[in-house]
């Protein structure tokens, strides 16, 4: 599908109020472009581990949104003008100026697809659900995954560094807990590779709902891989529901300051003796990580795994 890119060339300080000005025409969402440096409380929650290095701020903004081809857009720009106009009464709108553009006419949702090809973890072969099994890899051990918008095809590198951790300390019948679930596939792997019980967690109500599919997808009922959508570290209504001392394994692959959080508080959830397995941090963080850790008397660093610019760090509960 073609789609026409609307694009207001304005000011930082006029953002928020186009923004408001264009939701009550009807447009529900829209992207900022500007350099202004996000806030450790914006960036606390985003998966976001290295920022990019911006230009200075000069007080510049740019506010798009997008209509389909077939929109009759002549009557909405005309209002979405004298939006502007109004604004300036009350803010510095900068040029106000509007800019036409066209999208190329791609299925964006799926475009992604044709680089998500079957693809190997050791003796674990990782397939998306639309592709059929390679005949040189139909004894191996297989999981399929349609990670829709979440995150988690298997081919990161923390993703697979987490798989090799999971198939080095996880034991027949383990319990695991996935904090991040994204598509469910480190719980998935877990499962197959001889879990009794999975329980996933994610932000994204999104992720759940894949991880879901894909738990069903691989023959796990319900009962044997649970999900919930929230934050494991600070709601106590789910840390209730995931339980105290009630994994044997715990893995998380998010990314570095989420992880420093949980080194100060998963070992509530692991046994004594249990592992606790974390990826999704960059190597310029790896002593951040591994300094968080080591502040908890509750764990015993066991190794640090590496795979190109990406590190896992693996603790055991004392």
């Amino acid at each position: 599908m073609k789609w026409k890119r609307y694009t207001i060339d304005t000011t930082t300080a006029a953002v928020d109020l186009i923004g408001s000005m264009l939701e009550e025409h009807g447009i529900e969402g829209i992207e900022i472009e500007d350099n202004v440096p996000l806030t450790e409380a914006e960036t606390k929650g985003m998966f976001i581990d290295i920022l990019p290095e911006l230009p200075p701020d000069k007080g510049k903004a740019r506010v798009s949104f997008y209509l389909d081809e077939g929109t009759e857009d002549e009557t909405l720009l005309s209002g979405i003008g004298e939006g502007l106009s109004e604004l300036r009464l009350f803010v510095d709108v900068g040029e106000g100026t509007i800019t036409v553009s066209e999208t190329e006419d791609k299925d964006w949702l799926n475009n992604w697809k044709q680089y998500f090809h079957p693809f190997t973890v050791d003796d674990i072969l990782i397939k998306p659900t639309w592709e059929e099994v390679p005949e040189e890899h139909g004894d191996k051990l297989m999981i399929e995954i349609d990670p829709g918008t979440a995150f988690g095809t298997g081919s990161h590198e923390t993703t697979q560094l987490c798989i090799r951790q999971l198939q080095k300390y996880l034991e027949e019948g383990d319990r695991v807990l996935d904090i991040g679930t994204g598509s469910g596939i480190l719980a998935i792997a877990a499962l197959k590779l001889g879990a009794s019980f999975a329980f996933g967690t994610d932000l994204d109500e999104n992720a759940v709902r894949a991880a879901r599919e894909n738990a069903r997808g691989n023959g796990f009922a319900e009962d044997v891989f649970v999900l919930e959508e929230g934050d494991i570290l600070t709601e106590a209504a789910l840390r209730e529901r995931v339980g105290e001392g009630a994994y044997d394994v715990a893995v998380a692959n998010i990314l570095a300051p989420v992880i420093i959080l949980l080194a100060g508080a998963a070992d509530r959830y692991v046994k004594k003796g249990g592992i606790f397995i974390t990826s999704g941090i960059i190597d310029t963080k790896e002593e951040d990580v591994k300094a968080a850790f080591a502040a908890n008397p509750a764990w015993e660093l066991l190794e640090v795994t590496r795979q190109k610019d990406w590190v896992s760090v693996t603790v055991r509960k004392r």
